[in-house]
């Protein structure tokens, strides 16, 4: 039986910013960035008044900062962004926790809503693994959708059972900072809500 397991959350608890957000900054430029923004206005206040789901204000936004992007451009953009980018927004108490339950023989899995594009480089970097939300790709360009669900609350149980059976495992860890993060840590035996924050 393997020691243990860890899902983390991304996105507010390994890192202080929304990532799409960021991401989205770092491939264009300020000023077309600001505007896509103010276009995408509407967009957010509808997901805040609850009037259209999380994710459909999500592809949105893929769509209009994405949509007929090269998928082989962008993922060179997304391991530029781990690299140069990302590492300012990574909270170091994060990391000590990631590292002390690879230290321990416990395998550690990044679940996030995030888009695996931006996720997955950085989670190479660690070795650790990463499930994500996954975005569609038409004729090697991005059409803006998600591909299939959004990793996001419920769904990020069924992507964790989908890949691991945690009956492998002698203890379950999990680490989030938000509602769509209670149902991985309700899986956990031991789940921390907003563990990082000072």
């Amino acid at each position: 039986m393997n020691p243990g397991i860890a899902f983390f959350d991304f996105d507010g608890t390994i890192t202080t910013k929304d990532t799409l957000f960021e991401m989205a900054r770092f491939q264009r430029s300020k000023q077309a960035y600001w505007k896509g923004l103010f276009t995408l206005l509407p967009t957010f206040v509808a997901v805040k008044l609850k009037l259209i789901p999380a994710a459909k204000g999500k592809e949105k936004m893929l769509t209009y900062f994405l949509g007929g992007t090269s998928e082989r451009h962008f993922n060179m953009t997304c391991r530029d962004f781990c690299r140069n980018i990302l590492p300012n927004y990574i909270r170091p108490q994060a990391i000590t926790a990631i590292t002390k339950h690879l230290s321990e023989g416990h395998d550690v899995v990044v679940v996030t809503a995030s888009a695996e594009n931006w996720v997955q480089p950085w989670c190479d970097s660690l070795g650790i693994q990463c499930i994500g939300t996954k975005l569609e790709v038409a004729q090697g360009k991005f059409t803006g959708r998600i591909a299939g669900e959004n990793c996001n609350g419920a769904e990020k149980v069924n992507r964790i059972r989908a890949a691991y059976d945690l009956a492998n495992y002698e203890q379950v860890f999990a680490y989030g900072d938000t509602s769509g993060d209670k149902p991985m840590l309700a899986l956990a035996k031991e789940g921390f809500f907003k563990p990082f924050r000072n």
